[in-house]
């Protein structure tokens, strides 16, 4: 059996402002909009990787969603992780856009990291080989 991941996602608590976030700010291209009853299946793939691994923005309704959500921040815990060509040249480039961070870029063994708020209710951790 051969299984990967093809779509993954991030809960949000606005399509509209996350899918400005996670394009303009931090360059994910749009793949798919398709209206789905109140919210849109809406997806999108790593810059120059069309064919890639998919982020669903998933609106946060679903029952116990936004609590999750809320923990998760409340405890310092990003929802998930991106990988980073450079983690300090990344956080440079975001701050100038108006990024908030809320662990700046750190050591960590063989890796740096640091904490973004994506503006719509999760923590992203940025990751790049040192």
């Amino acid at each position: 059996m051969r299984i990967r991941i093809t779509i993954t996602s991030v809960l949000v608590d606005d399509q509209d402002k996350a899918l400005e976030f996670y394009t303009d700010v931090l360059g994910f291209e749009l793949k798919h909009d398709v209206p789905a009853g109140g919210a849109r299946w809406l997806t999108l793939t790593a810059p120059g990787d069309p064919e890639g691994v998919e982020l669903l923005l998933e609106p946060d309704a679903g029952p116990g969603a936004a609590e999750f959500k809320s923990t998760l921040k409340s405890a310092g815990v990003p929802y998930t992780q991106f990988q980073v060509d450079n983690v300090h040249e990344a956080h440079d480039e975001l701050v100038e856009k108006g990024v908030q961070f809320t662990v700046e870029p750190t050591s960590a063994g063989p890796v740096s990291i640091a904490v973004l708020d994506d503006t719509c209710g999760n923590l992203i951790q940025l990751i790049s080989d040192n």
